[in-house]
């Protein structure tokens, strides 16, 4: 997948420009065809050439896409039109780049777009699951439900990734405070050690001497280690979004076995509501899993089902493939063979939705438990060598002193 910056022109005449995550260009130039834009240019963008926008309020989070649409369903069905409804919610909004999206969809659907086309017209804002929800939605004349349903993926979306987030506060807090606490011990406490140990003439332990060349490696490289340190962390973001780095992180997060539990079960829980969702909703299976295949983090997923479309096109049920690429726990393609064979796909998509998102939670607490041993576990050895650094000249000074 690579960033790719479009211009193209809408049916009022107005020049579009934005971008947009795509295999290719055809690709691009085909989804911003079926939005009704006139295609002029589709350029590949580098992490130099991106666009660069400045907005007040970030991207809509999953919570806020859950509120507008559970509203949004509460207030079309009390009667109010989609223009007024869209109105109120745009006024009620914190996100004000939300804000911004909701007052130009009632815009154009003022002048006759329907709401998935006048959606589509902000993919930066809202997601493609949602814009293909309300197209199914509209086609079925059950726009209400589709939206409601879009409500309940989204906050049950909300609620797995505050839980993931909450597991990994805990080990970034410690990790930043111990680093504070490391350079702080290099660079004020030893330095002062040694200074009271030269006075003296005692000679250092090698544990010392050790702790205290990298106090001084640091002290008289520090404006070099600083901008390396960035350039390396800097250079790892970008390479994260390479090919190769994409399937890198992505078999290593497969591969830990740590996270290897959690990963996996996220990646069940949110492929079955998502694909659970769009079923309900009337889109086809082939069309859903390819939706399904661009909401999946890990590429490992997200290639996984791309290449379950194909099978599908020939014939495929979807457990076969899903069987096949050994990447989803083997409840999933059990339960979905089973839910073909009796007719009851989307029954049995939202059982196993529930069931992996409790496995989630427990995921999360199992490696919220695990993480905090370890976790004392290393700050202890980093403050024992330290500590051993410090006291060691002591007693051998003491030690001399008794044999006098």
């Amino acid at each position: 997948m690579a960033e790719w910056g479009y211009v193209a022109i809408d049916k009022s005449g107005k020049e579009v420009k934005g971008s947009k995550t795509a295999e290719s260009a055809d690709q691009v130039s085909r989804d911003l065809k079926n939005q009704g834009l006139t295609v002029l240019e589709v350029k590949e963008q580098s992490v130099l050439s991106k666009d660069i926008n400045i907005e007040i309020g970030g991207k809509p989070t999953p919570r806020d896409l859950g509120v507008f649409c559970r509203q949004f369903a509460s207030i079309t069905r009390a009667g109010v039109t989609i223009i007024q409804a869209l109105q109120m919610l745009a006024e009620q909004t914190e996100n004000k780049r939300m804000q911004r999206a909701l007052l130009s969809v009632r815009a154009d659907v003022e002048k006759g777009e329907t709401f998935a086309d006048s959606l589509a017209m902000h993919m930066d804002v809202f997601p493609e699951l949602l814009i293909q929800m309300a197209r199914a939605g509209e086609a079925s004349g059950s726009l209400e439900i589709s939206m409601e349903r879009m409500a309940t993926q989204f906050e049950r979306s909300s609620k797995t990734q505050a839980l993931v987030k909450k597991a990994m506060i805990y080990p970034i807090v410690v990790a930043i405070v111990a680093v504070v606490v490391v350079i702080i011990m290099l660079v004020v406490v030893i330095p002062a050690y040694t200074d009271m140990f030269e006075q003296l003439d005692t000679e250092l332990p090698g544990i010392t001497l050790a702790v205290v060349a990298v106090s001084d490696f640091i002290q008289a490289y520090w404006f070099i280690l600083a901008p390396v340190i960035a350039g390396v962390i800097f250079g790892i973001k970008v390479f994260s979004t390479t090919y190769t780095g994409k399937h890198l992180f992505g078999k290593l997060a497969l591969k830990i076995p740590a996270i290897q539990n959690l990963v996996t079960k996220s990646a069940a829980a949110s492929m079955a509501r998502t694909l659970s969702t769009l079923l309900s909703s009337g889109v086809p299976l082939i069309e859903a899993v390819d939706i399904v295949s661009e909401t999946m983090t890990n590429i490992w997923f997200k290639e996984a089902l791309k290449d379950a479309v194909q099978q599908i096109m020939v014939g495929s049920p979807l457990s076969q493939p899903v069987q096949a690429c050994g990447l989803f726990p083997p409840m999933v393609h059990h339960m979905l063979r089973i839910g073909e064979e009796a007719g009851s796909t989307e029954e049995m998509l939202d059982r196993l939705a529930d069931y992996f998102e409790e496995e989630v939670e427990m995921a999360v607490q199992s490696l919220m438990a695990a993480m905090e041993p370890m976790i004392i576990i290393v700050l202890a050895g980093i403050v024992g060598v330290l500590l051993g650094s410090v006291m060691a000249p002591m007693v051998t000074m003491y030690s001399a002193l008794d044999n006098l």
